[in-house]
């Protein structure tokens, strides 16, 4: 036990040494040792700051997407010969399920709106209902939501925002004023927030100048049918549950014929995104390291020209009874040290980066312990494989040779 113990307490006294004198040497050569470095440096900080920044994108867009779509599923219909959309009564069959809280169907059009001498031309008309409103609350600044008896009764009434209000009432209050839509007066009960975010119907359909009850908007499209809407699941029902029950009832709505409308979940759409952003983050750390790469053969340039210039130090340790895989221990270990050190530095470089380019996109920053223990583990890869070959020659020297070096 006792000669095994010995051998283990000279080896560690070796390594001791060994990293001594590697940090000896690479201070005896600052500006070739930071040029060395610098390779590495600057690999590290770009595979860091690519990989943190994206990761940091991708939760917030993840984090936005579950917000605006969470418990909902948007369904588009494109119909058969037979069946071309959904009345109002399958609309309210899908509302009866057990899996719905609610359906707000979306009908869109483009209108010339008039009020006086002012007129605009393609303005964005949509058609909600009244459980839309009741699920977006916050977006009725001034004024009432939609009401049942709206929809029922087909009224000509509208919601504006404050864009449409600057330009068809500068100066006026719009509430309960007219305002000529295609040509037919409808009333204003209500005024738009400044913000209408319209969660995933606005991503899917687009945002709108102007509401109207949806039963309205169909008339004005001359249609009887809703070929765009969105689900809201009750609550115990995920998203996966909810797109087969509904996919079940469509399909028998529309006599099982095949591709007569598209369910989309935002699990579905989220997937796609990380796979994408995965993708992007992927490429651009392989892009990143091969300035690692370009490092690397700097530290085995640099690592080649020390074996040269200190061929009559390893001969002469060889010659006082160093084994070859002592010098080859101690080459690497300075090849080691010097990746190590870009790495680090270049860890807490990129880091910083990822920090400034996530203040600047606005999006949440988050350490990656993956990016860092890449970084890291490429890093120490470098030094060790580019370390090698330097390190074998110097092991591989005949110590008379060395000593005779001129």
């Amino acid at each position: 036990m006792q000669p095994m113990l010995k051998k283990i307490m000279q080896f560690f006294r070796m390594l001791r040494e060994c990293f001594v004198m590697s940090i000896h040497n690479i201070l005896g050569s600052r500006m070739r040792s930071f040029l060395t470095i610098l390779g590495i440096l600057i690999g590290v900080a770009a595979v860091i700051a690519l990989i943190t920044t994206v990761s940091g994108f991708s939760g917030s867009l993840s984090d936005s997407f579950s917000s605006m779509g969470a418990g909902t599923l948007t369904v588009s219909v494109t119909g058969s010969e037979l069946k071309e959309g959904l009345s109002s009564a399958d609309l309210d069959t899908l509302t009866a399920m057990d899996c719905v809280r609610g359906v707000t169907p979306t009908v869109s059009l483009k209108a010339r709106v008039s009020r006086g001498d002012a007129y605009e031309s393609s303005i964005s008309v949509s058609g909600r209902n009244t459980f839309y409103f009741r699920e977006n609350s916050e977006m009725v600044s001034r004024g009432r939501a939609i009401t049942p008896v709206d929809e029922s009764n087909m009224s000509y009434v509208c919601l504006i925002t404050p864009e449409m209000m600057e330009t068809f009432f500068f100066g006026v209050d719009p509430l309960g004023e007219t305002l000529y839509i295609s040509g037919i007066p409808f009333q204003v009960v209500g005024i738009l927030s400044d913000d209408t975010t319209e969660s995933l119907t606005s991503l899917m359909s687009g945002s709108s100048d102007i509401l109207v009850p949806y039963t309205t908007a169909m008339r004005l499209n001359n249609v009887n049918v809703v070929t765009s809407f969105t689900v809201y699941l009750a609550e115990g029902y995920d998203s996966e549950t909810g797109t087969t029950l509904i996919e079940e009832e469509l399909d028998r709505m529309f006599s099982f014929e095949e591709d007569c409308f598209t369910v989309t979940n935002m699990s579905g759409v989220e997937d796609t995104m990380e796979s994408m952003l995965n993708m992007v983050s992927a490429l651009l750390a392989g892009i990143a390291s091969i300035a690692l790469v370009v490092g690397g053969i700097g530290i085995m340039n640099m690592m080649l020209t020390t074996v040269t210039e200190r061929t009559v130090e390893i001969g002469l340790k060889k010659a006082l009874g160093a084994l070859p895989w002592q010098i080859q221990v101690q080459f690497l270990m300075e090849s080691f040290m010097l990746s190590m050190i870009g790495g680090i530095v270049g860890i807490l470089i990129g880091l910083i980066l990822s920090y400034a380019l996530c203040t600047m996109m606005e999006t949440s920053f988050v350490i990656s312990i993956g990016a860092i223990a890449l970084g890291a583990g490429f890093s120490a890869a470098v030094g060790i494989i580019f370390g090698w070959a330097p390190a074998r020659k110097a092991s591989k020297l005949n110590p008379i040779d060395a000593l005779r070096y001129d």
